[in-house]
C-alpha cells in the first residue's frame, strides 16, 4: 500500500513538473515555427539568446540585473492572486511611482542628504504612491462588489498616461531637448555588487519574494488571504474582515509594484524619458501562474524570462526581428498555460466521476 501511494505522488509529481514545462516547450516551439515563417533560423535565433543573455558574462550581469523590477513586481502580484483580486494595473502603479523618484532622487541629492537616506527615502516615497494608485480599485472592490479587473486596468491607463504628463510638464528637465527627468548621477544609484553591473536590488527583489512566499505559505495573515481568495463567504462566516484584507492585498500589491519603479530608476535608468513604458506587469503575470504561485518556482522563472528578454534584444538585432517578438513569445505562453490548464482540469473532472 506504501508503496502505491509513494508511486502515485511521484505520478502526481511528475505531472506537475510536465504542466509547468510543457507551456514553455510548446511556446518555443510555435515562437521557432513563426520566425522560420518569417525567413528566419529559430536555431540561430535561440542560439543567440542562450549566448548573449547566459553565456556571456555581461550578458548575464545584464540578465540578473533585470530580474530586479521583475522579482518586485512578481512578489506584489503572487500577494493579489493568491487572495483572489487580479491587480492588473501593475504597470500604472509601476510607472507613476518610477517617474516620482526619477524626480525626486536628483533633487534630495542635490541637497545634500546622505546618500542611504535619499534610498529610504525614494523607496519610501514609491511604496506609498504605488499602494495609493490601488485605492480606487481596492474600494469599489470590498465596498460595491465592482470586478477590479477593469477598475484595476482603467487606473494603469490613467496612470501611464499622468507619468508622461508629469514627464513633460512639472518634472522636465530644462537643460535637455527632450522630455525627461533630470539624470541621476551613477555613483549616486544603488550599489554594484562585487565588481559586476548586478545592483543589489536584486538581492532586494529575491528576498521580496521569498519573504511574500513565507507570508502567504506560514503565517496566519497569509491564510487568511488565501481563505479569502478561495471562498469569500467562507472568510465571512469565519470572522475575517474581508474587506480590510481587500485593501491590505491591493496596497502590499501595489507597493511592491512601486518598489519595482525605484529600484529600476536607481539602479539602471537613473532617467525617464517620455513614452517610456516596459510593461514589465503584464509580462509578469503568465510567469506567475506557471510558477503555481511558488515563490522559488518564481524566482527561477523570471531569471529565464529575464534571459530570454536580454538575449532576445541582441538577437533581434544580428537577425533583424522585431525587438517585441518577445512579446510574441509571452502571448504564445499565455495560450499553451490556458490550453494545459483546460486539459487538467478535464483530466481531474474525469477523476472526480
Amino acid at each position: 500500500m506504501a508503496g502505491l501511494q509513494e508511486k502515485g505522488r511521484g505520478a502526481e509529481a511528475a505531472f506537475t513538473l510536465l504542466r509547468v514545462l510543457l507551456p514553455v516547450l510548446l511556446a518555443l516551439v510555435v515562437g521557432g515555427l513563426i520566425l522560420v515563417a518569417l525567413g528566419k533560423d529559430p536555431l540561430a535565433y535561440y542560439r543567440f539568446v542562450v549566448e548573449r543573455g547566459l553565456l556571456s558574462p555581461i550578458g548575464l550581469q545584464a540578465s540578473i540585473t533585470r530580474m530586479a523590477p521583475l522579482l518586485l513586481i512578481a512578489a506584489g502580484l503572487i500577494v493579489a492572486f493568491r487572495a483572489g483580486l487580479w491587480n492588473l494595473g501593475v504597470d500604472g502603479q509601476f510607472l507613476l511611482a518610477a517617474v516620482f523618484v526619477a524626480a525626486l532622487a536628483p533633487s534630495l541629492v542635490a541637497g545634500g542628504l546622505p546618500h542611504i537616506l535619499v534610498i529610504l527615502v525614494c523607496f519610501a516615497v514609491a511604496a506609498a504612491i504605488g499602494a495609493a494608485w490601488s485605492v480606487i480599485p481596492a474600494y469599489l472592490k470590498a465596498e460595491h462588489g465592482i470586478n477590479e479587473i477593469i477598475s484595476t486596468l482603467m487606473m494603469s491607463f490613467l496612470g501611464v498616461s499622468l507619468a508622461n504628463v508629469l514627464i513633460k510638464l512639472p518634472f522636465n528637465d530644462p537643460s535637455t531637448t527632450v522630455p525627461q527627468t533630470a539624470t541621476l548621477a551613477v555613483e549616486d544609484r544603488l550599489a554594484r555588487l562585487g565588481g559586476t553591473t548586478i545592483h543589489w536590488g536584486v538581492l532586494l527583489g529575491l528576498a521580496a519574494v521569498i519573504g511574500v512566499h513565507y507570508l502567504m505559505s506560514r503565517t496566519s495573515l497569509g491564510l487568511k488571504l488565501q481563505i479569502v481568495g478561495s471562498n469569500p463567504r467562507t472568510a465571512i462566516h469565519a470572522g475575517i474582515d474581508v474587506r480590510r484584507l481587500t485593501f491590505l492585498a491591493f496596497a502590499i500589491s501595489a507597493a511592491f509594484a512601486g518598489l519595482g519603479g525605484a529600484v529600476d530608476v536607481m539602479g539602471v535608468q537613473g532617467t525617464i524619458r517620455a513614452d517610456w513604458n516596459p510593461a514589465y506587469g503584464i509580462l509578469v503575470i503568465p510567469l506567475i501562474f506557471l510558477a503555481r504561485f511558488n515563490g522559488w518556482a518564481v524566482i527561477g522563472f523570471v531569471f529565464f524570462f529575464a534571459v530570454l528578454m536580454i538575449g532576445g534584444e541582441s538577437a533581434a538585432r544580428r537577425m533583424g526581428v522585431p525587438t517585441f517578438y518577445v512579446l510574441v513569445q509571452v502571448a504564445l505562453l499565455l495560450v499553451f498555460f490556458a490550453v494545459v490548464e483546460m486539459l487538467d482540469h478535464a483530466r481531474q473532472k474525469r477523476r472526480g466521476a
